[in-house]
């Protein structure tokens, strides 16, 4: 299949997407096309009441386009209902566009003193519908200390789209469904300092939580279920529940981003559970996916205490340095737990990888990297014959106190050198399986206190 057919395919499933995501508004409101236009009206009330917009009195207000919030005019500013209100999004753009006039960084030197009297937004306990195929939710332009709290956004394009520059933002308590696009947009921003906690971002059709290209640092997402955020069907994907891509930008070192954390959080979703054996549902699919590049690889990255499962492959990395993958539970992947390529210093320790219900290969790879450690953990019952885990043209490595029961095969090193393997053990390795395989094209490879249930096939002079 050329890649053109590949994105005229793309494009009309995103299309069908839109269209059936249009007509769930219309069921669930089947009066929609009846209710008045009230944006003139709630842009009125913004524009007139310093900045707040509160909604009350009705349960839907439809409108057709953004309502603006221009906090260099306004000043701070407040979206919220006081009860149950949704806004419909009839017409293209965000149903709340907020703008701000913040050029700096996140340091109190930077900041004019106008830019105070803009600080924090707040937008709460508001639902956005999307009836329109280019709806989006919230978009944030050059906004200081903007908060979204118990809001919900579904069946838009983006729920929460971030362009241009932002700084401190804080996404919490929030749902965001079925939307065509993007869970939580970082679009090519300048942005230091995010959170995003305890928020239910699911099936959003492009990816959950996406930073692509822009100057991100420092974002934490903590406490979250993350959750299918990739096509609903055969469609291959790049996307991935938590998707951190500069690999568009290859030869500008001005796009970069480092400095994440992801903690505590439910990723998982869709490949399994396609209904049939043979097929699988968004292949290419990852739950976190790292896509640097080699001009500024992303880095300082920390993966911890994470329940992840289902993807085509669990954790995919490459091009990044200094990263941490510790202490979480991997499962049910398809085929793929964790796939690491060009890059270095990558600690992955203390996590456990079993497929549970499944059969899977279940592979942990490693290629063209250097001075990484893989340690601490359990492997069990990896279904490929090809190695459980494996190093390809890599150096530097150590790993240590891996335990791989009923899987059927082992280690395997290709083209490596510089790693010292310590410590692991193998047991009721399948028959006809292999517990280490390092052949000539291995240098400097050092063998400590292991305990392999079948005879390693090494080598002479490879193994020291």
């Amino acid at each position: 299949m050329t890649s053109l057919l590949r994105i005229v395919l793309l494009a009309l499933s995103l299309l069908q997407v839109c269209r059936a995501q249009e007509d769930r508004t219309r069921q669930q409101i089947p009066n929609l096309d009846s209710l008045p236009d009230v944006t003139s009206q709630l842009q009125r009330q913004i524009d007139t009441n310093n900045g707040n917009l509160v909604l009350a009195g009705a349960k839907h207000f439809r409108i057709t386009k953004p309502l603006v919030f221009d906090l260099a005019r306004i000043g701070a500013a407040v979206a919220k209902a006081t009860g149950g209100a949704t806004i419909v999004m009839s017409g293209p753009g965000p149903a709340l566009r907020f703008i701000g006039s913040h050029e700096g960084t996140a340091s109190p030197r930077s900041f004019k003193p106008a830019t105070w009297n803009e600080r924090m937004p707040i937008i709460a306990g508001i639902e956005i519908l999307g009836a329109h195929p280019l709806a989006d939710g919230i978009e944030l332009v050059r906004t200081v200390e903007p908060t979204i709290t118990q809001t919900a956004v579904r069946w838009c394009r983006h729920g929460i789209h971030l362009v241009d520059r932002n700084r401190n933002v804080t996404v919490s308590d929030c749902h965001l469904y079925e939307n065509s696009g993007v869970g939580v947009f970082l679009d090519d921003v300048n942005l230091h300092q995010i959170n995003v906690s305890n928020s239910h971002i699911s099936y959003n059709r492009s990816g959950g939580i996406v930073v692509r290209d822009g100057n991100v640092r420092n974002l934490q997402v903590t406490g979250c279920d993350i959750e299918g955020n990739m096509p609903d069907d055969e469609t291959p994907t790049k996307t991935a529940n938590i998707l951190i891509d500069v690999s568009g930008s290859a030869d500008d070192r001005s796009k970069s981003i480092a400095e994440i954390s992801i903690t505590g959080c439910t990723i998982q979703h869709s490949a399994n559970y396609s209904g049939s054996e043979e097929k699988t549902t968004a292949p290419g699919g990852a739950n976190i996916r790292l896509a640097g590049k080699q001009i500024y690889p992303i880095n300082s990255v920390t993966i911890s205490g994470n329940v992840l499962s289902d993807t085509t492959v669990s954790v995919d990395v490459n091009y990044a340095h200094d990263v941490a993958i510790n202490s979480n539970n991997f499962f049910a992947p398809k085929p793929h737990n964790l796939r690491v390529a060009n890059s270095q210093r990558v600690v992955v320790n203390g996590n456990t990888f079993n497929p549970r219900q499944f059969i899977r290969p279940g592979t942990i790879s490693f290629t063209k990297c250097t001075d990484c450690i893989l340690s601490s953990s359990t492997l069990h019952r990896f279904s490929t014959k090809d190695g459980a885990v494996i190093l390809d043209q890599c150096s530097g490595f150590v790993l240590n106190a891996l335990n791989l029961s009923d899987c059927d095969s082992g280690i395997v090193l290709r083209n490596t050198s510089d790693t010292t393997i310590s410590n692991c053990r193998t047991t009721r390795t399948t028959e006809g399986g292999m517990s280490i395989s390092a052949k000539r094209s291995n240098s400097d490879i050092h063998l400590n206190g292991n305990s392999f249930d079948v005879a390693p096939d090494v080598a002479d002079g490879v193994v020291q």
